[in-house]
């Protein structure tokens, strides 16, 4: 079977941990959770995935009985044998082989001769800025949903990426006073 996009792993995980769960459940604990933030994933994206468990037979959906208004029936969903045993494999997968960060940064490092070093040292500054929001963001939310008095996985949601920030944080500082050696350096060649 094909490995599951990160939407899918997400809504299955989330499915088989509600038992049963509708779409709109699952929106309001994704952005409980900050999935959205740290995951990258918007409304359409949740709903096509759903479709596509539906369609691999990983979950199934049934009429729920409890209509409220004059809308549609509410679908709930629930996870099917074949699903809890793909959420496995991908659950093992994911914890032994996946990389921590994104490549775009790289892409960037990669290409640092096409621009100056001043403005690099300005870019990545901003870029310190920029983690430091989100660090703040994560640890506010972190702190709001309880904290440490969370279950381990939960917190775990909140502390990898948190521990992750942090280690790009240091790293950044030491790529800028290096940087801005190097330009002294060079001033002093000159």
């Amino acid at each position: 079977m094909t490995p599951l996009s990160n939407v899918e792993l997400m809504l299955l995980q989330l499915i088989a941990e509600c038992r049963q769960a509708s779409g709109y459940d699952l929106l309001k604990l994704i952005d409980r959770r900050g999935y959205r933030e740290w995951a990258n994933i918007g409304t359409t994206s949740i709903y096509a995935g759903l479709k596509k468990l539906n369609d691999k037979g990983l979950i199934e959906s049934e009429e729920s009985g409890g209509k409220s208004g004059k809308g549609p029936m509410p679908t709930r969903f629930g996870i099917t044998e074949v699903g809890r045993e793909a959420l496995r494999r991908e659950i093992i997968a994911s914890l032994s082989s996946t990389r921590e960060r994104d490549n775009r940064f790289d892409l960037g490092v990669a290409a640092l001769p096409f621009v100056e070093k001043g403005e690099a040292v300005e870019a990545l500054r901003a870029r310190l800025d920029f983690l430091a929001k989100a660090l703040t963001n994560i640890r506010r939310s972190y702190e709001s949903q309880g904290g440490s008095r969370l279950p381990l996985h939960v917190r775990a949601l909140f502390l990898h990426p948190m521990n992750l920030i942090e280690s790009e944080q240091a790293f950044v500082a030491r790529f800028i006073s290096e940087l801005q050696e190097e330009m002294k350096r060079h001033a002093d060649h000159h």
